[in-house]
């Protein structure tokens, strides 16, 4: 069986800038769930949006499933960007409806269970929603979907503590053990229970690739401590 995501000498530019991504390689087994760590300006955004063919490759090659990013590889990634995205002016079953024709593995069930639990209306408009439950009816979705691997950018950032522990639930119960979460946060206190492995970009190049136990047993850190030592936080 293929890893879920390969990436060889991977490398983004922009214009005649410095790299925002440098040589990366690295391979993402399946059944973990990833932390995508590091500064701003590190390469975090350019490495997630490569994954999901919002940009091209200026060097190397990335590989999701043994494919190519494109129409074939939007079908296996499930990706919740740090941004909303969706239509103020829709109600929250309409959007799911949407989502349900739009992509065949969604499960429209697991939605509406979802919802019920943290007690958002189904016939609300999304403009009448505050921005950490318009942050949450999109994890829904997202989290909704069979996929393969999810990819979620600061998915707890604008929701209040109290939900967080929630939110990170609904994440762990909502996926196969097969698919892969590779997970974007700076809070990583709040997140590093949950972890198999974490990544570290600096300054666009590979900095760590390293399982949670490797850190903790050989370096006797947390992920917490070893981010702030790597990049002097």
């Amino acid at each position: 069986m293929n890893p879920i995501l390969e990436c060889r000498g991977l490398s983004k530019r922009y214009g005649g800038s410095a790299y925002a991504l440098n040589d990366l390689s690295l391979t993402l087994d399946r059944g973990q769930i990833v932390g995508l760590l590091g500064p701003n300006g590190s390469g975090k955004t350019t490495f997630i949006k490569l994954i999901n063919d919002l940009l091209v490759p200026t060097q190397g090659e990335i590989l999701v499933d043994g494919k190519a990013p494109g129409t074939e590889t939007k079908k296996l990634v499930s990706y919740l960007p740090e941004r909303t995205y969706l239509d103020d002016s829709m109600k929250v079953k309409d959007i799911i409806s949407y989502f349900a024709d739009f992509y065949e593995n969604f499960i429209t069930e697991r939605a509406y269970q979802m919802l019920d639990d943290l007690e958002i209306r189904s016939n609300a408009r999304l403009r009448t929603l505050s921005k950490g439950t318009k942050e949450k009816v999109q994890l829904i979705l997202v989290m909704s979907r069979d996929a393969q691997l999810y990819i979620l950018d600061e998915p707890i950032g604008g929701v209040d503590p109290a939900a967080r522990d929630y939110i990170l639930r609904t994440i762990l119960g909502n996926y196969s053990e097969d698919a892969t979460i590779l997970l974007s946060t700076h809070l990583i206190q709040e997140i590093e229970n949950i972890l198999d492995r974490v990544i570290f970009l600096k300054q666009g190049q590979l900095a760590l690739n390293s399982t949670v136990d490797e850190i903790r047993m050989e370096q006797g850190k947390s992920v917490d401590i070893l981010f702030r030592e790597v990049f002097r936080c």
